[in-house]
């Protein structure tokens, strides 16, 4: 097998940071399965991209 250069390495967006990252040799057997960047990314979890709805604030006043 023929070496590649990392701008050859599949990559993916993180379902949290929303960064993009590169395969990596132990994700090799579960790369489909992948969805985060980092153990840390992947504590915290997903994040949404709108804003929760609540009660509309305030002007100052």
């Amino acid at each position: 097998m023929r070496m590649r250069t990392k701008s050859q390495l599949p990559t993916k967006v993180c379902a949290c940071c929303q960064r993009p990252f590169v395969w990596r040799k132990k994700w090799e057997r579960d790369w489909e399965n992948v969805k985060y960047c980092s153990d840390r990314c992947r504590a915290s979890g997903p994040t949404t991209t709108e804003a929760a709805p609540g009660p509309p604030r305030k002007a100052p006043a």
